[in-house]
């Protein structure tokens, strides 16, 4: 099954962006090749663009003590296991604490190293990072891996705190969905939302070897999937087909 995410706010939209690209981040970082870790590069300066945004960081510690407060009100129901309890909520403080203790924004450090500063400003031209332009970066990619893998690892150190929080916060989410089995009739579907519940994200999955694509729409009232498929032109059209879906709704 495809999962497909969708988010019903900027902030789970900027938590699912950061946790994209950490998760390439982790893919990246441990290969050997100069052209993965050039991409690792890139990946931390956009990492650092999405963090750029001044009421980020803020966000994630509200969220945090917003979860927090839920975690605890469920203390002394008996079937609530403490110890789990204690657990998520002993990670909770710890992000917490931990993003407290970082000054400014996050990956702010890296942008008093010059020299990765010097890459950021040109890896967004084409060819911009040529041997001509960077020779020192140059000389960095012609270095081993291990000493390359060493650099990236000391470069995203600073991030791993963000990257925590919003696993943490996104798995939480994803975890007060209950899923539930839907049809799209002749390749659309729509529901009402409950009334006096805001729903942060919808999860659907879909099985792969349909080759549909859903396209998702949504708001505090209502969410619409109308199901498309690619033709040899590689454009998307509207199918009308029917099939069955697994929608998630989390809060």
């Amino acid at each position: 099954m495809i999962l497909y995410e969708y988010p019903f706010n900027e902030r789970i939209r900027t938590y699912l962006r950061l946790e994209h690209l950490f998760r390439r981040l982790g893919e990246l970082v441990p290969r050997e090749h100069p052209l993965d870790h050039h991409y690792a590069l890139a990946t931390i300066f956009e990492v650092m663009d999405v963090a750029a945004r001044a009421d980020l960081k803020s966000d994630v510690m509200k969220d945090l003590e917003k979860q927090k407060g839920v975690l605890n009100s469920y203390r002394g129901n008996p079937a609530i296991a403490e110890a789990v309890l204690d657990e998520v909520v002993g990670s909770l403080d710890g992000c917490f604490n931990s993003l407290n203790n970082v000054p400014g924004k996050a990956g702010q450090s890296l942008t008093d190293n010059e020299w990765l500063m010097s890459i950021r400003s040109r890896i967004g031209i084409p060819g911009g990072t040529c041997e001509f332009d960077l020779p020192a970066y140059y000389a960095w990619q012609k270095l081993d891996a291990d000493t390359r893998r060493a650099d990236l690892a000391r470069w995203t150190r600073p991030l791993g705190t963000l990257a925590e929080s919003v696993h943490l916060l996104l798995k939480l989410l994803r975890d007060s969905g209950t899923p539930q089995k839907v049809m799209a009739v002749d390749g659309h579907f729509q529901q009402t939302l409950p009334q006096g519940r805001t729903f942060q994200l919808l999860r659907l999955r879909i099985d792969p070897t349909r080759r549909l694509v859903p396209e998702i729409s949504g708001n505090r009232l209502m969410v619409s999937v109308r199901l498309m498929r690619q033709e040899g032109s590689d454009r998307l059209h509207a199918s009308n087909e029917s099939a069955e879906l697994e929608l998630t709704l989390c809060s």
